[in-house]
């Protein structure tokens, strides 16, 4: 889940401008796509605000691209056209960071791997299981096959929350 040069670039510069719109700023995805590239935010509701139940409304999606828009105006950090959107994470989330993960810890997650783990035919880049616990380094996974898998956080490409309906 490293962030590449560019990302970290355009998140330090977009930061101020969705905090100025009251909501958090979860991540950032870019996409470069030829002459026309894919500039992706995601935001979510402040702390204190989602413990009172608030979510993310089509209205701060629209302050929020407002306000990035200017400042990507003025910055002009992309070489080319772009298109630009902005949504809450959703609940199927990404996760940008191991903080961010570790808020999630007795949910199920979804990982794709760097290099593949496991020997023979059970080598597999793409996992998923309950996350049992973090260190500075690792996570541990429960599968659904009661198996107990460490993994090392700098072999993470990508790890996503599994939604669960717990009605």
């Amino acid at each position: 889940m490293k962030l590449s040069t560019k990302v970290t670039e355009l998140m330090s510069l977009i930061a101020p401008a969705v905090a100025a719109c009251d909501v958090a700023l979860w991540g950032v995805e870019f996409v470069p796509q030829g002459r026309k590239s894919l500039l992706r935010i995601f935001i979510e509701s402040l702390p204190e605000e989602q413990a009172e139940g608030k979510q993310v409304t089509i209205e701060d999606c629209a302050a929020v691209t407002h306000q990035v828009s200017g400042v990507l105006e003025v910055h002009d950090p992309i070489a080319g056209e772009y298109i630009l959107e902005v949504s809450s994470p959703g609940l199927d989330r990404s996760f940008f960071s191991e903080a961010q993960m570790r808020q999630y810890i007795g949910q199920s997650i979804h990982l794709r791997l760097i290099n593949a783990i496991g020997s023979g035919s059970q080598k597999r880049r793409k996992i998923a299981g309950l996350l049992q616990a973090m260190t500075d380094t690792t996570l541990v996974l429960l599968t659904s096959d009661e198996q107990v898998v460490t993994i090392e956080l700098s072999n993470i490409d990508k790890a996503n929350l599994i939604y669960q309906d717990n009605k």
